[in-house]
């Protein structure tokens, strides 16, 4: 009320500028002073509005009599043609005033909606660009808040039975309600304490329920939020699907893959094993001469099934989430020397070089798991580098921690690749149909670093790979 009161005090001031101007100032004639006054109340109605327009223009109406028409100096017309003048002066200024409102009132409009579709615009971005690390629902609810400038914003999701929350403050006591919009698919309203619950629809079902505290807008910018809502939580859901889609297939497609590695890792100590044992039960007498050394491999492939069982059982856990890792203190130049003593039949004719740095400082980590990883490195140079070509295992520490590295003389991997190699199921398609695997082997050494709070990196270029396992100090393992 008091910028009102301000406005007509400016307004009705502009009229008298006008009057002293043409009275006293320039001494116009009264055709004359009359646009001015139109033009006066035009240049009011296109400021402020109709209602101080208006006031302009009753007060001109008057001045123009009482100053400009005869006889001049007071309230009175002696010539009836000036009482047309004067009337029609009137009219036109009210009309003019009214039409200056409308084109005023028409481009705020017009600006408003503009705003609301860029708002829309914005937060449609956000739906389709959300990030994944966090809830749907929870950005949802506050990117609203912060796009369109809402006090407070609360989304509830039906299927679910949550409530999320944005903006600086929250809204109490609401839940029934939303519930209830959410179930009947209708519509609250306060206006006192500018909030409103509107239903979330997914074509013609209701989903959820969103309320709303702030400036008011438009029915049509509200049902555009509550679709672009709907959007967001139905894309969310269709990605959760997907996901655990994805999740199975590849679940399935490790079961496959493990069925079919361990029949084959299996053949090799079998047939070792019933090698022997026939050799046993075909000539009793055997046993007095070579006996002895029959069963020391039957029980050495025996061993060898059942660290093949041991380490199924540790990429199933892999693949589940469930890997436990039982930390001890550990010597790794004597751990890898054991690993690659053991894959001696694997390494056929190459030969194996040790690099390691005096004085390694032991390591606190998993033997079995750690065994399982350089195995798998190990296994992994062999595939990729020409025969006869040698495999070279680096130990070396630093501040950083403890790495161990392997390194074979193969054709190198592309860079484009080398971020994709520790992709579950990943293989290049330069070498998929040329040498046999699975694409898990670097993904199972990527997973057991991290068990160790460690990594797994690659360097690789023409005539050289290297993978790098990094684990951490026993200072740093102390605190995990």
């Amino acid at each position: 009320m008091r910028f009102l009161i301000v406005r007509l005090t400016l307004a009705i001031a502009s009229v008298g500028a006008v009057t002293f101007a043409g009275y006293k100032v320039i001494s116009l004639n009264a055709t004359t002073v009359g646009f001015a006054y139109l033009l006066d109340v035009l240049v009011v109605a296109s400021t402020w509005g109709l209602i101080e327009s208006v006031a302009a223009a009753l007060f001109a109406t008057l001045c123009f009599n009482f100053f400009f028409l005869p006889p001049v100096g007071r309230l009175t017309i002696a010539d009836p043609q000036n009482w047309v003048a004067l009337f029609a002066f009137l009219a036109t200024s009210l009309i003019a005033s009214r039409l200056s409102e409308v084109a005023r009132r028409r481009t705020r409009e017009a600006v408003d909606r503009q705003q609301d579709l860029e708002r829309l615009y914005t937060f449609s971005r956000n739906v389709l660009l959300w990030d994944t690390n966090e809830s749907l629902p929870k950005q949802l609810a506050r990117t609203l808040a912060e796009v369109f400038g809402f006090n407070a914003v609360m989304l509830y999701e039906r299927p679910s039975n949550k409530f999320y929350r944005g903006g600086p403050s929250d809204i109490e006591g609401i839940e029934d309600h939303m519930r209830e919009a959410a179930l009947r698919g209708i519509t609250y309203s306060d206006p006192d304490r500018r909030e409103i619950i509107i239903a979330v629809r997914l074509g013609a079902e209701p989903i959820g329920s969103l309320a709303l505290r702030g400036d008011q807008l438009p029915d049509s910018v509200l049902q555009g939020i509550a679709n672009l809502v709907a959007i967001g939580l139905e894309r969310a859901r269709a990605q959760e699907l997907a996901a655990q889609a994805e999740a199975a297939r590849q679940s399935e497609q490790l079961r496959t893959t493990l069925v079919d590695a361990i029949a084959h890792e299996f053949k090799t100590p079998l047939t070792s094993i019933k090698a022997a044992t026939t050799a046993l039960l075909s000539s009793p007498g055997a046993y007095a001469t070579n006996g002895g050394e029959l069963l020391k491999v039957a029980d050495e492939e025996a061993d060898r099934l059942r660290e093949l069982v041991d380490e199924a059982i540790e990429v199933g856990r892999l693949d589940t989430g469930q890997m436990r890792v039982d930390r001890e203190i550990s010597d790794l130049d004597e751990l890898v020397h054991q690993i690659a003593a053991s894959m001696q039949n694997a390494l056929d004719d190459r030969a194996v070089l040790f690099d390691c740095q005096e004085q390694m400082p032991p390591a606190a980590v998993d033997r079995r798991l750690i065994r399982l990883a350089i195995k798998q490195l190990l296994d992994n140079a062999i595939k990729y580098s020409p025969p006869g070509t040698p495999v070279t295992i680096r130990l070396s520490h630093d501040a950083g921690g403890v790495h161990i590295s392997v390194s074979d003389r193969g054709r190198g991997i592309p860079p484009e690749e080398q971020h994709r190699v520790f992709e579950k199921f990943y293989r290049s398609p330069s070498v998929k149909n040329r040498i046999p695997g699975s694409g898990l082997g670097l993904s199972i050494v990527q997973s057991v670093a991290r068990a160790h709070q460690g990594r797994l990196s690659v360097t690789s270029q023409p005539g050289e790979t290297t993978f790098e396992m990094t684990l951490p100090l026993i200072e740093e393992t102390a605190n995990v």
